[in-house]
């Protein structure tokens, strides 16, 4: 508890994904810090899109949510890819889980920056929102 600076024993026994992804790294030296959780309950959104050509690149979808979102994304994956029979367009589906360290966040807000995603996905990245 000491060493991560955890504030309670119990988080030991945890499942929580949150909580256990915190101390996977690359080497056993790697310098960890434990980052609280929030008790506040999560918003998942959608959203899905058919790609451009062959120049997009899921990073930079990531990095546009996180960028939009800030400290609200919780995370980001993606949960479906289409590719359209006759056209042979791909789409992707991405759930976007929003979450505030301290309180619960309301839809309305999130519909803002979901909003404000949207956008900048179809003006930076070229995608045809299916939204």
């Amino acid at each position: 508890m000491i060493l991560y600076d955890i504030p309670d024993i119990r988080l030991f026994w945890s499942e929580d994904e949150r909580f256990l992804k915190q101390f996977i790294g690359p080497h056993i030296w790697q310098k960890i810090k434990f980052q609280p959780l929030s008790r506040y309950p999560p918003l998942i959104n959608d959203i899905s899109f058919w790609l451009p050509s062959e120049t997009y690149c899921q990073n930079d979808f990531y990095d546009l949510v996180r960028t939009i979102g800030g400290d609200l994304i919780e995370k980001v994956a993606l949960v479906d890819e289409f590719t359209h029979p006759k056209t042979k367009k791909v789409s992707h589906c991405y759930r976007i889980v929003y979450r505030h360290p301290e309180r619960t966040l309301t839809q309305d807000e999130v519909h803002h920056i979901h909003q404000a995603i949207e956008e900048s996905a179809v003006r930076e990245l070229g995608v045809e929102g299916r939204f």
